[in-house]
């Protein structure tokens, strides 16, 4: 059975580092930052959202624990608006991912946000994620957004190969 907890501060430290560096990976496989800058940019980032670390207002933490109390991921939720949630992260460590503890945790997600006077909740999802829009199509959840890019070839190759 999974469950949620409101994260302790030393479990807090250990999301907030391996988070940074995990978004910064994201968004380098995106093509929305360099190598080089990521993990500053990701720093900021958090920083901005997170000024008061787990105590922020408006953001709730919590630990995915599986059946045997065992700490198998994170969720990060923000009451954005009077009537809005957004999930900020999801994560269920790869030891334990195919287990359902993902699915139960966005459902367990929902819970906390009626908790906490929300009637939606959104979240963002890299488009190169496939298993993870997988699993939120399959929770109902709808794109309200869609961003695409293509890299061009040099020197209209493509276009002259496609029109001769």
């Amino acid at each position: 059975m999974t469950t949620l907890r409101r994260m302790s501060e030393e479990e807090f430290v250990q999301y907030h580092d391996f988070s940074i560096a995990a978004y910064a990976k994201e968004k380098v496989a995106a093509g929305n930052w360099t190598e080089e800058e990521a993990l500053e940019k990701a720093k900021t980032s958090h920083e901005e959202l997170l000024p008061d670390g787990r105590h922020t207002e408006d953001h709730f933490l919590y630990t995915i624990l599986n059946e045997k109390d065992e700490n198998v991921g994170a969720l990060w939720i923000c009451k954005q608006s009077p009537d809005k949630a957004f999930i900020y992260d999801i994560r269920v460590s790869d030891d334990y991912q195919g287990q359902g503890h993902g699915k139960k945790a966005m459902i367990l997600a929902e819970e906390e946000a009626r908790k906490i006077g929300v009637q939606r909740i959104g979240l963002h999802v890299f488009g190169h994620n496939t298993v993870a829009r997988k699993l939120y199509e399959n929770l109902s959840y709808k794109t309200t957004n869609v961003v695409m890019e293509k890299d061009l070839p040099a020197k209209n190759e493509e276009y002259t190969q496609k029109n001769p």
